[in-house]
């Protein structure tokens, strides 16, 4: 698959933020298609292939998952969970993009098994630096063994 089709879910309730998220790869031409889902149960059922989202044609499995902590119906450390016990979902990298510098949920997302956790900075040029990091390291430096978003093993 090209860079051009890479897919990133971002898991986030904040309109703004996820505004900047997705303006902040578009200004720094970071190459990708976003998914967008404000809850966790939401995502969850994206993920899981449940309800609306049973279709993989227009479902497909994520390269890459952005993750917020303070989420509605299900918060983003149970959604981690969730995906880190499912050794179809388990591969994709899941980073923590959050508010909270908080040491206790740095741990609590790293025990169970998040890729990385990343605090949004407040200065919107910050912000965009490092959206255009994570995009070139996560999608771009970054390999991983041969395998379907979806989990099917290529």
């Amino acid at each position: 698959m090209d860079k051009e089709n890479l897919l990133i879910l971002l898991i986030e309730d904040k309109p703004d933020h996820t505004e900047l998220v997705i303006r902040a790869f578009q200004d720094h031409r970071v190459p990708n298609r976003i998914v967008h889902l404000p809850d966790g149960g939401a995502a969850l059922d994206y993920l899981f292939r449940r309800g609306e989202s049973a279709d993989p044609d227009t479902c497909p499995g994520p390269h890459l998952i952005l993750l917020d902590l303070r989420l509605p119906k299900i918060d983003g450390l149970e959604v981690l969970r969730e995906i880190k016990e499912s050794g179809d979902l388990r591969r994709i990298p899941v980073v923590v993009l959050t508010t909270s510098e908080a040491q206790a949920d740095m741990g609590a997302a790293y025990s169970r098994y998040v890729n990385s956790y990343l605090v949004k900075p407040v200065d919107f040029d910050e912000f965009g630096q490092l959206m255009n990091d994570l995009g070139l390291y996560w999608l771009g430096w970054n390999r991983k063994p041969g395998c379907d978003p979806a989990g099917a093993g290529v």
